[in-house]
């Protein structure tokens, strides 16, 4: 699949096997968002932690946009999330991105100890869905969200659990729907 964001053409290899290995409406929303709204949200020079990264077209986007990245899924998902980056960023004049494995509540301390790592931007795309690690995605959150940390969520709502989920990010942190794109049927929040 080709995208082009902020003047890139953005070459992303998607695969069957996996949720993490397509490129989701959300990805596609917050990229577009953020390209558009830079001087709301500067990327420039900030650390920028994306969950769920999948096939890594956010991360590559948030790197373009001059954010030092660390792209996070799934061991599966990495071989194919580490390719995309790659191949995307190998011959820019950018941070270098990082991809780690991150599975939601686990290890977390010991993978990213609080007094190393602390990002400016958490990013999530459609990371809920009908699936039963909500609670793990949500305690994962509010781990990475130290004072000051901005979490950006878009993601297209489908089943109740998303709305459920939702209503307990709203319980947890101060919270604002940014847009919402009715065609996709995605909203994007900032936490």
């Amino acid at each position: 699949e080709h995208y082009t964001y902020a003047g890139h053409q953005i070459v992303i290899q998607e695969s069957i096997e996996h949720f993490g290995a397509v490129v989701w409406p959300g990805a596609l929303a917050l990229s577009q968002y953020l390209e558009s709204n830079q001087e709301q949200f500067n990327l420039k020079d900030k650390k920028v932690l994306e969950i769920g990264a999948g096939t890594g077209l956010l991360s590559i986007v948030a790197c373009i946009l001059g954010a030092h990245v660390t792209a996070t899924d799934l061991p599966e998902v990495l071989d194919n999330l580490s390719y995309n980056i790659s191949r995307n960023t190998k011959n820019l004049n950018i941070h270098k991105p990082e991809v780690r494995k991150l599975v939601w509540g686990e290890g977390l301390n010991e993978d990213f100890p609080v007094s190393t790592y602390h990002y400016d931007f958490i990013l999530a795309t459609d990371v809920v869905y009908h699936h039963a690690a909500l609670d793990p995605l949500l305690a994962t959150m509010v781990y990475f969200c130290k004072p000051g940390t901005v979490l950006l969520w878009a993601n297209k709502f489908r089943f109740s659990t998303d709305y459920e989920f939702l209503e307990k990010v709203c319980n947890i942190f101060n919270t604002t729907i940014l847009a919402e794109f009715p065609e996709s049927n995605v909203k994007l929040l900032k936490a």
